[in-house]
């Protein structure tokens, strides 16, 4: 049997990659099952297998008897002698012995137990594997979208691009090549689970790493990244050398390396802001280029008060408050932003960023029909925002719990309705900020 036994599994090494040894353990457990199926005493068997050549010995320990009463168990005396010259009567020998008196269901159970042995071991070794590439970008090709996820073809594994990772800009279609961070890696049954995101802020940091050399090689540090999945992302730097631009080395000649970023991120746009240890300074960076005529930083309560032209309001809080969130997020720091014209208390409601989250529910609670608990439910299934929401289907919304078809064709509606009433508003936004609109570099 080791004739027929040792290419198949010397095949399975290197294809594979099993390790030796868990081979022979696999053909060990396989052969002790095969003997409980087969022998009256197979607790008398024992097992050696050289885990170079695959050699298998197999004996059989039997009672040395004058008369044999029992053959599967006893031995005569005369065969014994050829065995173990000294052997006597009541002496156990080892007699060797043959897996070509296994039966048909005790040999088919062996060659299960070893498949099943190898295909863990290799699911093991997939998830060791991949378990410490946690943290880096992975290039896969689509391989089917179901349910709003995306399962995408990494070779020996698939990874699983959930909804709520995805950006709202951009779709997938089968055969499609697309980069992912790998944001975890578990375990089941069916082998190692990839989680991959591109919606991560990590995934964009890692961008930047494998574009911009002074950050892979430590001359340049991202201190900070905000980001808002499809919209917009700033990012603060540092540099540990004097003579190094941090801006300028992630922007990149003629804007060339952070374009690829941005390429990569469907046409996101990104903010490189420079990176202060003053609270003043960095809060005027990270809401560049709107002019600030005062800021006012209470470092206890982890706030700042910034008054700015009223012409410069808009540019300041951004389209529905985002660049006053997003610079909130990258500070830390919770930022309230009005008009030299204005009282404080007269400013408006989205000027107001708060450090920890960006209140994206209010957006949900604002749409017809959909109330607080609703909302919660909304964003615990990774349709946190007006625009993830916006893009959902029918089937898709049917998918969080709670939610039936009707409910969700009533949201889908409710969503279009609201967006053709903003639709105006935004129009006005686009012709009043044209001229100060923020660059993406």
């Amino acid at each position: 049997m080791r004739e027929d036994l040792l290419p198949i599994l010397r095949q399975l090494q290197s294809e594979r990659h099993v390790d030796r040894h868990v081979l022979t353990e696999a053909v060990r457990s396989a052969i002790e099952s095969a003997a409980k199926k087969s022998l009256s005493h197979p607790n008398n068997v024992s097992i050696e297998i050289d885990e170079e050549t695959f050699e298998i010995k197999l004996t059989e320990a039997k009672e040395v008897v004058k008369k044999v009463t029992d053959p599967s168990a006893q031995i005569p005396l005369d065969e014994a002698l050829e065995i173990q010259p000294d052997a006597e009567p009541g002496d156990t020998v080892q007699v060797p012995t043959s897996l070509r008196g296994f039966g048909r269901i005790a040999t088919q159970t062996a060659k299960q137990i070893i498949i099943q042995k190898i295909r863990d071991a290799e699911r093991e070794r997939l998830f060791e594997e991949y378990k410490q590439r946690e943290g880096e970008v992975v290039t896969g090709t689509v391989k089917r979208v179901h349910r709003g996820n995306v399962i995408v073809e990494l070779g020996e594994v698939e990874g699983l691009l959930p909804y709520r990772e995805q950006s709202p800009r951009e779709s997938y279609a089968p055969g499609n090549r697309i980069r992912a961070y790998i944001l975890a890696v578990e375990k089941s049954s069916r082998g190692p689970q990839v989680i991959l995101s591109r919606a991560s802020a990590a995934f964009v940091r890692m961008l930047f790493e494998l574009e911009v050399p002074e950050i892979y090689d430590g001359t340049i540090t991202i201190k900070a990244i905000a980001r808002e999945a499809g919209n917009r992302t700033k990012i603060s730097v540092e540099s540990n050398d004097a003579d190094v631009d941090p801006v300028g080395a992630c922007v990149g000649m003629k804007g060339t390396r952070v374009r690829s970023v941005v390429d990569e991120l469907s046409g996101e746009k990104i903010d490189i802001v420079r990176w202060s240890d003053d609270p003043k300074v960095f809060v005027r960076h990270a809401l560049s280029p709107a002019e600030i005529s005062s800021i006012t930083v209470d470092e206890d309560a982890g706030t700042v008060k910034i008054i700015v032209p009223r012409a410069q309001l808009s540019l300041a809080i951004g389209k529905k408050g985002q660049n006053a969130r997003l610079a909130s997020k990258l500070s830390g720091l919770q930022i309230d932003i009005s008009s030299d014209e204005e009282a404080p208390e007269k400013a408006p409601e989205e000027a107001v960023a708060t450090a920890v989250e960006p209140e994206q529910s209010v957006e949900l609670v604002a749409v017809p029909g959909i109330g607080p608990v609703m909302a919660q439910k909304l964003e615990e299934a990774g349709f946190e925002t007006l625009d993830k929401l916006r893009v959902a289907t029918v089937e898709q919304l049917c998918s969080v719990p709670g939610v039936g078809k009707k409910t969700a064709q009533k949201i889908v509606e409710a969503v279009g309705e609201v967006e053709a009433e903003d639709s105006q508003e935004r129009a006005e936004d686009d012709a009043g900020s044209q001229q100060n609109a923020e660059p993406s570099e």
